[in-house]
């Protein structure tokens, strides 16, 4: 008996601590949203950087197959040694002006702030020009695509800290709820342990690496697909008598060669 109340003991501490952890930094975005700025300001840079770059890079020659648009494509053809060249002027302007443009909608006074607040709600896309940009279209650019970054930065990393906090408090209470299915319940508590290791290692020693997994499409998609499994997991134990997991659980002992033993319950 002091042994299972141990070990529910521990997926309790795990499933409070985590839920606690992950609520907190859910809350953090929606009641301190400019958070999100400090914390992961050389991370939107780069973001921001890599975005115009690409944009740039991606300006390609006009299409279609009217005469006038076959002419202009054969003369960007013919031009594309000067077009490569302006196109690297406009990306150093553009890097010269960002460090300064970033600062001012950094500003929490700033009102391109609340213009920017509304350019994202109203879903506007910023279109760039080639050899046709002002100073003040360049400034607009840069502080448009730094609005996307942080507006969708946001979005992901309440998804990823609201979907962490939930499993966290089912594991919680289901260690409370189904009390004979401890052994099984350390199955999914590991894999979120892990994970939640994993994430405070990036957070204190490389913050970008965590960023670009909850902003990457690919790496983000993964992850959710590991928090899927656990959630499978904890279904397992709830609906199905934690057939799914004693199976695991015996593999484990079997292999570190214990001789216990868990059953479905």
């Amino acid at each position: 008996m002091g042994s299972l109340k141990a070990r529910q003991a521990v997926l309790a501490s795990i499933g409070a601590l985590g839920a606690l952890v992950f609520t907190f930094f859910f809350a953090l975005t929606v009641h301190t949203p400019v958070w999100v700025e400090r914390f992961a300001a050389d991370f939107i840079e780069q973001e921001v950087a890599r975005q115009i770059d690409q944009r740039i890079d991606g300006l390609q020659p006009p299409g279609g197959e009217h005469a006038l648009s076959r002419m202009a494509g054969a003369l960007y053809e013919s031009n594309a040694r000067e077009i490569e060249r302006r196109r690297e002027l406009l990306r150093n302007q553009v890097h010269e002006r960002m460090a300064d443009s970033i600062a001012r909608v950094r500003d929490l006074d700033c009102e391109c702030r609340a213009k920017w607040a509304s350019w994202i709600e109203a879903q506007s896309d910023a279109r760039i020009q080639l050899l046709e940009q002002t100073n003040r279209t360049l400034v607009d650019f840069i502080q448009g695509t730094y609005a996307r970054v942080v507006t969708e930065l946001k979005r992901d990393i309440r998804i990823f800290a609201g979907t962490n906090a939930v499993l966290f408090l089912l594991l919680l209470v289901i260690a409370f709820a189904k009390p004979r299915a401890v052994v099984q319940l350390f199955v999914p508590g590991l894999l979120l342990a892990s994970a939640t290791l994993a994430c405070s290692y990036f957070y204190i020693f490389q913050q970008n690496w965590l960023l670009t997994i909850i902003y990457s499409d690919y790496l983000g998609m993964a992850y959710l697909g590991y928090l899927f499994v656990v959630f499978a997991l904890l279904c397992d134990v709830v609906l199905n008598k934690a057939r799914v997991t004693t199976a695991i659980a015996n593999t484990v002992f079997s292999a570190i060669g214990k001789a216990a033993t868990a059953v479905p319950c």
